[in-house]
């Protein structure tokens, strides 16, 4: 049973203060895991399902573990020699060190292994945004065929966290082992980036959770990416809004 995000109305004014200095437009979810507090940066958008791109490898990462696609996070995927884009892309890889790089062929392998019918169950079954069909088994995360709001984020990591989808405590302890993105002196941050390039206007993503001594704060925020350089803009934006809350130290 899923629980619903708090409805927010109050813009809140420090955060809408960083989007602006930045010159960016987009949306910032801050959600207390026990549901006592949402803080919250331009509501309509929070509501907008825009592309998931590489968000989706939180979930993807899940599905392949609990599918035996693949056996942990550690088995080695061998490189075909086929060069890509981005270098770190052209090397073996692990579970592991795809989703750190992103890597696109690995996840598309795993997809393969996975297949269509399968993806659609647990979709269904975590309530995941909208899938529109027919759909590429190995690029529907990609083509924009999956799309989801910064809410609907905040509800499917709600779920991770609490560990309410049907999956093996092993599955879960993977993917937290991989998410684990930054670990300061008093918290820990799971995330993932994503950067939704084929759409008009390009999304960046950055979703996640931060764990303190005091509790556990789920974030989200997607933006329109206007040109590469601003996709340092995605961590930097987040990470500032968690330090103007007092949740981060600055």
């Amino acid at each position: 049973m899923l629980i619903p995000v708090t409805p927010v109305q109050a813009e809140d004014a420090e955060i809408a203060a960083l989007f602006a200095e930045a010159g960016v437009q987009g949306t910032l979810v801050l959600a207390r895991l026990d549901g006592q507090a949402v803080i919250l940066h331009n509501a309509a958008r929070a509501e907008q399902r825009l592309p998931v791109a590489s968000t989706f490898k939180i979930f993807n990462t899940l599905i392949a573990l609990e599918e035996g696609a693949i056996s942990g996070i550690d088995e080695v995927m061998p490189w075909d020699g086929r060069p890509h884009p981005y270098p770190d892309w052209n090397q073996d890889q692990t579970l592991n060190s795809a989703f750190a790089v992103s890597c696109v062929w690995c996840y598309q392998r795993l997809a393969e292994r996975i297949g269509a019918e399968r993806y659609r169950v647990h979709l269904a079954q975590a309530d995941y945004g909208r899938l529109d069909e027919p759909f590429v088994t190995t690029e529907f995360w990609l083509d924009g065929s999956l799309t989801i709001s910064a809410q609907e984020q905040v509800r499917f990591l709600r779920q991770v966290i609490e560990r309410r989808l049907p999956y093996r405590p092993e599955t879960y302890a993977g993917m937290r082992a991989i998410m684990l993105a930054e670990e300061g002196r008093d918290y820990r941050l799971f995330a993932k980036t994503g950067w939704a390039a084929r759409a008009t206007p390009q999304i960046g993503w950055y979703i996640g959770y931060v764990e303190t001594a005091d509790a556990t704060w789920i974030f989200v925020l997607n933006m329109d990416i206007r040109d590469e350089s601003e996709l340092p803009l995605r961590q930097a934006l987040s990470r500032a809004s968690l330090q103007a809350k007092g949740i981060i130290a600055e």
